[in-house]
């Protein structure tokens, strides 16, 4: 029986901007038997620049996952490194709930003993801290790192790769030589097409958050693991109707 995926992305977008983000997961990265659906959220964050909008983020994917189960999908993946909603989400379904942030983080700390993050620009760095603090990894963590460039969350890197894979590897080579860093990690799952590049030509493993969170997931959905419900335990009184009342 297929398994059903459901990946949700934190920004309100187009279906040209969402199938740009699609493009993280090549068909033959999609194990059989593995059905996946890239859905943005219908409102909320703009850029996922501030603590204000870190909260739209938590408020808008949880109300995009919480009928997920009762849709028919069989895991929940959040598309981006802010895991936003994800603990929220593990406490109302009791299928896999997955985001990159942890997934990229932890895998780092497997592959060497200390990571750096490398991202677009400083005001993405309030997402790594929460991030970071909440799975106690900030001993782990030799840098963050941005090449200060405003992101463009629908047309992702497209057009400017020449110019943003080598800003790129040179603020990695800097976390690398300076910081010293055993791995790199992309700091948005919207720098998945800077991935390929950078494994060339970096000394150091890369983590694509993106893509590590969808294999650890589809690992879950193969070997019948699902976060613990003694750490993210159901509400006694969900009440779904009023969270979902914003759109009647």
């Amino acid at each position: 029986m297929t398994k059903r995926i459901k990946i949700i992305v934190p920004i309100p977008m187009d279906q040209e901007g969402v199938a740009n983000r699609a493009s993280q997961l090549a068909p033959e990265m999609i194990a059989a038997g593995m059905s996946v659906d890239f859905v943005a959220v219908s409102w909320g964050a703009a850029l996922g620049d501030s603590y204000y909008d870190a909260q739209l983020m938590d408020m808008s994917v949880f109300e995009a996952g919480l009928k997920a189960q009762e849709e028919g999908y069989d895991a929940v993946c959040i598309d981006t490194v802010s895991d936003s909603g994800m603990y929220a989400l593990r406490s109302r379904l009791s299928i896999p709930v997955l985001g990159p942030g942890q997934a990229a983080f932890h895998v780092a700390c497997m592959l060497g003993h200390k990571f750096s993050i490398i991202t677009m620009w400083d005001e993405w760095f309030h997402l790594y801290r929460k991030v970071l603090s909440e799975y106690k990894l900030e001993a782990r963590c030799a840098s963050m790192r941005s090449i200060d460039t405003r992101p463009d969350l629908a047309e992702l890197l497209a057009g400017k790769e020449e110019v943003i894979f080598q800003k790129l590897e040179s603020e990695a080579l800097k976390a690398i030589e300076e910081d010293k860093a055993d791995v790199i990690v992309l700091g948005s799952t919207t720098m998945h097409q800077s991935y390929a590049f950078l494994q060339q030509a970096l000394p150091v493993p890369v983590i694509n958050p993106g893509l590590i969170s969808y294999k650890l997931c589809e690992m879950f959905l193969e070997t019948g693991l699902c976060h613990s419900k003694r750490a993210f335990p159901a509400p006694q009184q969900p009440n779904d109707d009023l969270v979902l009342s914003r759109n009647n």
